[in-house]
């Protein structure tokens, strides 16, 4: 369940927001924020121009009633005039503002150096409403604007009111509870549908699940959509009966206090005409203030509730993003190597996942040479992907270090070391590019460099996959998309591993399970020559470059006639490195590795 307890006030985050549009729009913010105020003005002004008429007429005075009428003319012209010039330029001022926030929010997220944030359940919660409210919250600068123009003109309505009597200042005081429930309300209803989060995203997720094509066949085969819809329905109640009830509470509150500055309102009315010797112009000044003064009141309530229910839980989500991003950031000034020498050292190094006590890695002691082609196998959740996790820095581990070439990994600038990474997974994404650009992506610098997309498909053994394209590697890839193709998972696969195989120079290449589409033979074809590629040295071409920068190659494979040719394997189990060696060792230890090998031969045979 997710909390709002730990994020940053709601007064800060505001403020961090509007000084972030003001660094993206200065000149623009300061005109919407001016052009609002003054589109205030001559409507407050409106009951001061009714009791100079009325005093007028009333006295035969007739330059009060020129007075009274040019300024009714010029208020109403006024109003117009402003009210759309300020929200043209409000509306532009957003326009602008959306691309800049978008763009700094996705940023953040990319630049986040581990991804905690993308696994755990709270942050995955805080990040959905996030994004849901990203898109708008460039309406918080609107409603930040039109709730000072709103005080601008209760403070104008007060002084009129206090003109003819300071007691009449007490309609203020008496609409304090309307105030208080209003900026009270939206934060109850805002926590009830917080805790309610995850079962919205599970309700998001099945009506996904029911209506999109990925999933279709196997909905339609399973017969699971009547199962699905009632899932679903189930779900959202989960997550709006909270939601009514609280909504329905707040909004009894809230009508018990606009029930009390009612009654204060006919009080006073009732005040100025009978305790109070005053002209007829000063009667229709209350009348005309104090009715505006409630309206005034609700439109500023109005806003603060949608201020204190959205628009500031937006801003405190985006600072708190801010400051989580900013809190991974660490005093990491350790050069990468240009090459390995020594290699990548793990010491007595363990992890949990976040929200876990169950140890993924225990105690883990390995030491990897540089150019070494090494392979981890192991069963279903032994830590084999966990571990590659940590070698690219998306987590941290929760005890012990990771040396390369003898200095801390965390040490290194992430994203430094990260450019000398390259890698394809088992869970690869289908980027529905053209198909150039999803295998040039492995390496940005060089997306546009056709010779080097053209070598990683050779060295991914996707050339098959290019030719049947109808454009080649010009050819834009998912059917969604205007002469878009689909092509099979076995095929998006292999453009995933040519992808990771962009990068010329890596320090460490991994390889995740990135060809399980594939049969055995294909792979074993596959990484043979690879690997043998690999050893040559310097002279034998693009993907020979192990022995000049010291290289370590990472295999993650369930597959053990691809595992052998490795010149080092690591063995997991329970979360513990069990077994090390070459293949030939591990055999003849007759261990737990020997062991699963040969189930798998005779499998084979």
């Amino acid at each position: 369940m997710s909390s709002t307890s730990d994020l940053p006030p709601a007064m800060s985050s505001m403020w961090r927001a509007v000084k972030r549009g003001y660094e993206a729009e200065p000149s623009l913010l300061m005109v919407a924020f001016g052009l609002s105020l003054l589109a205030a003005l001559p409507d407050a002004l409106l009951a001061l121009w009714l009791k100079f008429l009325a005093d007028g007429v009333l006295g035969a005075r007739r330059g009060m009633v020129m007075t009274a009428s040019v300024g009714l003319g010029v208020s109403a012209a006024a109003t117009w005039f402003l009210r759309v010039t300020s929200d043209r330029t409000q509306r532009r001022f957003r326009e602008r503002l959306t691309i800049a926030l978008e763009s700094h929010v996705a940023r953040l997220q990319a630049s986040v150096a581990t991804i905690e944030h993308h696994e755990r359940s709270e942050y995955l919660d805080r990040l959905a409403v996030l994004r849901n409210q990203v898109f708008v919250l460039d309406h918080m600068y609107w409603s930040l604007f039109t709730t000072c123009a709103w005080i601008l003109r209760l403070g104008v309505t007060i002084a009129l009111l206090v003109s003819i009597h300071p007691a009449l200042a007490l309609l203020a005081v008496f609409a304090l509870p309307t105030v208080l429930t209003s900026t009270w309300r939206p934060g109850v209803e805002r926590a009830a549908e917080e805790q309610g989060a995850s079962a919205n995203r599970l309700a998001r997720h099945l009506f996904d699940v029911a209506t999109t094509a990925p999933p279709g066949k196997e909905v339609r085969v399973t017969r699971i959509g009547p199962r699905l819809v009632t899932e679903r329905r189930e779900a959202w109640e989960r997550w709006y009966g909270p939601v009514a009830a609280a909504r329905k509470a707040s909004a009894a509150w809230h009508a018990l206090g606009w029930t009390f500055f009612g009654l204060a309102y006919v009080a006073a009315v009732v005040f100025v005409t009978s305790a109070l010797k005053t002209t007829p112009g000063n009667v229709l000044l209350v009348l005309a203030a104090g009715a505006r003064l409630s309206a005034y009141i609700a439109a500023t309530v109005g806003e603060i509730g949608f201020l204190r229910g959205i628009w500031l839980d937006g801003s405190r989500r985006l600072a708190w993003l801010e400051d989580y991003a900013a809190s991974l950031v660490h005093d990491a000034d350790a050069p990468v190597p240009e090459q390995l020498k020594e290699g990548i050292r793990f010491e007595h190094v363990s992890f949990s996942y976040p929200g876990t006590e169950r140890l993924v890695l225990d105690d883990v002691n390995l030491h990897l040479a540089p150019g070494s082609v090494v392979a981890i196998v192991g069963e279903n959740g032994a830590g084999k992907t966990t571990l590659v996790k940590l070698l690219c820095r998306l987590y941290q581990p929760a005890s012990g270090r990771i040396l390369v070439d003898g200095v801390h990994l965390a040490h290194m600038p992430a994203d430094q070391w990260r450019s000398r990474i390259s890698g394809a997974f088992q869970d690869f994404f289908r980027f529905e590019f053209k198909a150039r650009d999803g295998v040039g992506v492995g390496d940005v610098p060089h997306i546009d460099d056709a010779p080097a997309v053209s070598a990683a498909v050779n060295r991914a053994g996707a050339n098959d996959v290019v030719e049947q394209l109808a454009h080649g590697l010009d050819t834009q890839l998912g059917p969604t998309w205007p002469e878009g193709v689909e092509i099979s998972f076995g095929q998006w696969q292999k453009l995933a591993l040519a992808r990771g195989f962009m990068r010329e120079h890596p320090l460490l290449l991994v390889l995740d399970e990135p060809t399980a589409a594939l049969d055995a033979e294909t792979e074993h074809a596959l990484f043979e020559r690879y690997a043998a590629a690999a050893r040559k040295g310097p002279g034998a071409g693009r993907e020979a470059t192990s022995d000049a920068d010291g290289r370590i190659t990472i295999l993650v494979s369930h597959r053990f006639s691809t595992v052998r040719m490795a010149d080092f394997i690591v063995v997991l189990d329970g979360a513990r490195v069990v077994e090390s060696g070459t293949h030939e060792a591990l055999m003849a230890k007759h261990g737990q590795y020997a062991e699963l090998y040969g189930i798998q031969a005779t499998a084979y045979r």
